[in-house]
């Protein structure tokens, strides 16, 4: 698992780490069954505070998206959706919302937006990020 934080971004850290680690397990870079640093290690990896990065595991283990194992660490979970298809709406709602604001704010296009979307969908079903691709304009 890689993980890369940004001091200087607006984004906070535990919202970079959160974010991070579901790209990589949407996108297939950590599987079912891989183990996740322990919230010690990783907290030493990232120079962040071990209750950030267990904010981030409780997060992540509400979602289903890991499991807690007492005693033998923590992995990524099973594919499949734990929460409701309203429930998985409505957090799906609430960011396209952020970004609908941004779009706005930034006057990019519903085209663009269309766009800037389904390559970021294609590029997480390819195994990564489509931002990640060099794309400029």
């Amino acid at each position: 698992m890689f993980v890369r934080l940004n001091s200087v971004s607006p984004v906070p850290i535990y919202r970079q780490i959160l974010d991070q680690i579901r790209y990589q397990i949407a996108g297939r870079v950590l599987k079912p069954g891989d183990r996740l640093p322990s919230v010690r290690e990783l907290a030493k990896q990232l120079a962040a505070n071990q209750n950030t990065i267990l904010k981030v595991y409780d997060q992540l283990a509400a979602e289903g998206l890991i499991e807690r194992k007492q005693g033998d660490g923590t992995f990524v979970g099973k594919p499949g959706p734990t929460l409701k298809r309203s429930e998985r709406k409505k957090r799906l709602r609430e960011t396209l919302s952020l970004a609908a604001v941004q779009a706005h704010l930034f006057e990019i296009d519903r085209p663009d937006v269309h766009e800037l979307l389904d390559a970021e969908m294609e590029g997480i079903q390819k195994g990564g990020q489509a931002s990640d691709t060099g794309r400029s304009e």
